[in-house]
């Protein structure tokens, strides 16, 4: 008996036509949060946030949410300083959508000493705003969190706070997209990708913006791209305004530091300030204690780049010097 003839076309269309009834009869169950990106993969698990609140990861803090989600602890000597300076610049950059349509999680690997108070006081410190949530609580939840986060690799020894992850994880919970970045990245790139790129394409592009009229990329120097990746989200170099203040408030502005510090005492700070401030270097110690404490993170920095980053602060010095002057000259010419 002869088969009948299949046309693999029409077979390929009924095929697809089965798979969007399949997906239009399981949006109820993705909108309900039973996808591999919801209640069933993420621990709902009691946390405690810096206002002594106990909030349910998944239920409170990311259902349907954008956010951005970190893990550190207070007394970090390392990168923790510099990721959370550096998302309080994202914060600054999105102005009140943070705590809106974004929100900010910070979540303690060392809940034993972070408890609630020390987290309000750490904030504080980095004058963060609403929107971010500092969050204590079980040390075997937390580190639940850190492995469905891909923040903490199987066989890792949790309890080891050295070896924490130095990247945060932003995402959507309701779209499951998920990207992991680094606290290194530029802010108005993690700015841009939480705002826009992870809210859907809510907010209208702003109008007139075209390649043509794009401004051209300068090739920016070894030391100029240490200071924009590693030390720009603490510290200015002589700029002026509201957010230059925020940031001179919590570290001080670099324009003329290779004229106060010695070059020696300098390479050192930049490549091992923990070292100095444990051995109580008289000015280590008088910095940390001018800023309120706020610890000069160990960012890795070999004396290469150390020496990169000092001949890019001189250039920078000698340029504003040369600005001013011709600005004192201007105001100082005669009339005629």
């Amino acid at each position: 008996m002869r088969r009948p003839h299949r046309n693999p076309f029409a077979a390929a269309f009924v095929a697809l036509l089965l798979t969007l009834g399949a997906l239009g009869s399981g949006s109820v169950s993705a909108r309900a949060g039973t996808t591999v990106w919801g209640a069933d993969y993420f621990p709902n698990v009691t946390l405690v946030n810096q206002d002594g609140q106990s909030v349910r990861f998944f239920d409170d803090l990311i259902k349907g949410k954008v956010v951005a989600v970190n893990f550190m602890f207070t007394h970090c000597k390392d990168v923790c300083p510099l990721e959370t300076a550096r998302m309080r610049e994202v914060q600054e950059i999105l102005g009140d959508r943070v705590g809106k349509d974004i929100f900010f999680l910070s979540i303690s690997i060392d809940p034993e000493r972070d408890s609630p108070a020390v987290l309000k006081a750490y904030a504080k410190r980095y004058q963060t705003g609403p929107g971010w949530m500092f969050l204590t609580g079980n040390v075997n939840d937390i580190t639940l969190l850190r492995h469905k986060l891909g923040l903490l690799s199987a066989g890792s020894d949790p309890s080891n706070l050295k070896g924490h992850s130095m990247s945060l994880i932003i995402g959507n919970q309701s779209t499951g997209q998920w990207m992991k970045r680094s606290p290194y990245e530029n802010a108005h790139v993690l700015a841009t990708q939480m705002g826009s790129w992870l809210s859907n394409w809510q907010q209208p592009s702003k109008a007139g913006l075209d390649y043509a009229s794009a401004p051209k990329v300068r090739n920016l120097g070894r030391g100029e791209d240490l200071f924009r990746t590693r030390c720009g989200a603490c510290h200015t170099v002589g700029e002026e305004g509201e957010a230059a203040r925020v940031k001179q408030a919590i570290a001080p502005d670099l324009a003329d530091v290779t004229r106060r510090r010695e070059p020696v005492w300098l390479a050192r700070w930049l490549t091992e300030p923990d070292k100095m401030l444990a051995e109580r270097d008289p000015q280590a110690l008088a910095l940390q204690a001018r800023y309120t404490n706020l610890v000069m993170p160990n960012l890795s920095l070999n004396t290469e780049e150390a020496s990169a980053l000092m001949s890019f602060l001189e250039e920078e010095g000698q340029r504003l010097d040369q600005q001013k002057g011709k600005v004192a000259a201007v105001t100082m010419a005669p009339c005629h």
